[in-house]
């Protein structure tokens, strides 16, 4: 008996040991489970904000045109009408003295107005045509 005692109480304690083991290993694993959730809602409500703010870029992006640029608008088609409804985007840009940027500008709010094609023989070229209603 006593010889069967011994082996038997090392694999008791071994199987203790385990236990004890696992068992840490499942309480670290929850808390790594826990912080990972936290990590995911924090994501989830800064992709929300992203998401929120693109929103509102766009928005922005639509807003009326400003007086100015309401004038400015009319100069250009009264400009390229007076050229046959066709005109290069850089000669109208001269004409109107803007710099290229604020001509950029001024044609991304006269999308349903003015289009705007490469020229046929230099692509690098941008002709202006006043859209037929």
């Amino acid at each position: 008996m006593q010889l069967l005692a011994e082996p038997i109480e090392t694999a008791l304690q071994l199987l203790h040991d385990r236990i004890s083991y696992l068992e840490a290993t499942i309480a670290q694993l929850k808390e790594e489970n826990a912080a990972l959730a936290a990590t995911q809602a924090h994501l989830i409500e800064n992709q929300e904000i992203q998401l929120q703010l693109i929103k509102q870029l766009r928005e922005a992006a639509k807003r009326e045109p400003q007086p100015i640029q309401k004038d400015r608008a009319e100069v250009l088609m009264v400009l390229i009408a007076a050229n046959g409804g066709k005109m290069l985007a850089k000669d109208a840009r001269q004409k109107m003295h803007l710099s290229k940027q604020l001509f950029s500008m001024l044609l991304a709010t006269m999308g349903e107005c003015i289009e705007t094609k490469p020229l046929y023989s230099d692509n690098r070229k941008k002709v202006l045509i006043l859209k037929t209603s």
